[in-house]
């Protein structure tokens, strides 16, 4: 497979086509105006709409997007480089682009700070029991003895173990606020490598099992891709303590969501913060919406007002590489999916 030929300013066009019903991630006039501004010559295209897609493929040396059909990448006789506007792009791992030339980048890191906060938030949460309150708030109750009797009783975060499966930008940041936190971190990864500074101990994805046991709060942040699906299923789920939270602000697949569902009903874990879901919108019919231990966010970890300024550094620095001819940031392993 040969690398695609870099182009010049003068001589390419981008296409941005990213239109989602959630409002923020669809691109801004924002993003469009500020690549326009550093290079008025080059072609820049925002359509509103993936039907109006079509007849500007052909001629297009740069796509922003989310995805594109079989079809749409066959017609895009010029494309060379695609950038994905979300961190996971298993839906983009397949036989036509990975034997094409094509250059596949994607936004990882951009979300770890947001992503930080929001499942530090979900630890704190579930630790002091504020799902509870909240729901006795609604009723007028002042549920002090409730919340104290649990179970389980509020806890703290000093002191406690997170178990981080995924120490990737967002699991090494949240590492680091962790570990100032006062927690005992531990992590997982494919390889068993990664930062000694961010964990006392990391371990490779075959070890998974045996370290699940010494884990308080067990954070997914791994990416999706075949390898990672179901990772937490029912042996995971067995093997974790009771009074043990798990936390998934990656993608639902990783989870098995029945199995998860039957070991919060039989409280053989303490309980669930969730921000994605199998299915998603999760379906009014599901138990999830109803379980008492359960506290779930519409998959809002990475919605904040600074998504699109950092949208627009990181592909002002990589069009930056991508005219000088350097290796671009995040570019995918189209072997590992991400």
């Amino acid at each position: 497979m040969t690398a695609p030929a870099r182009t010049i300013p003068s001589q390419t066009k981008l296409v941005f086509c990213v239109k989602f019903r959630f409002s923020l991630w669809s691109v801004p006039e924002s993003l469009p105006a500020a690549i326009r501004s550093r290079w008025p010559e080059m072609r820049v295209v925002l359509l509103e709409d993936a039907t109006l897609l079509p007849p500007e493929l052909p001629d297009t040396d740069i796509f922003v997007g989310f995805t594109l059909t079989p079809e749409q990448l066959a017609a895009a006789h010029k494309l060379k480089w695609i950038h994905v506007t979300a961190a996971g792009v298993t839906h983009l791992i397949r036989p036509d682009v990975k034997s094409s030339s094509i250059v596949l980048t994607n936004s990882r890191g951009i979300h770890a700070i947001p992503m930080t906060e929001h499942a530090i938030g979900m630890m704190v949460a579930m630790a002091h029991k504020f799902p509870d309150a909240f729901r006795h708030q609604a009723k007028q109750y002042w549920a002090q003895q409730e919340i104290w009797d649990g179970p389980p009783r509020p806890s703290e975060l000093h002191g406690a173990t997170l178990l981080l499966v995924g120490l990737g930008a967002i699991g090494s940041e949240l590492a680091r606020v962790a570990k100032a936190l006062g927690m005992r971190v531990l992590a997982v990864t494919r390889s068993g490598r990664g930062d000694a500074a961010l964990a006392e101990r990391i371990v490779p994805v075959t070890q998974l099992d045996g370290i699940l046991p010494e884990a308080d709060y067990v954070v997914i942040a791994a990416p999706d891709t075949p390898a990672t699906r179901h990772m937490i299923g029912v042996k995971q789920l067995a093997g974790m303590k009771r009074s043990a939270f798990l936390i998934n602000v990656a993608r639902g697949t990783l989870v098995d969501e029945e199995a998860m569902i039957a070991a919060l009903k039989d409280r053989r874990i303490a309980g669930a913060a969730l921000d994605v879901t199998t299915e998603e919108p999760l379906p009014p019919e599901s138990p999830l919406w109803t379980l008492d231990n359960v506290f779930i966010t519409p998959h809002t970890s990475s919605a904040t007002e600074g998504l699109w300024l950092r949208q627009t550094e990181l592909l002002t620095a990589n069009l930056e590489r991508w005219f000088a001819g350097r290796e671009l940031i995040n570019r995918v392993d189209l072997e590992h999916g991400y």
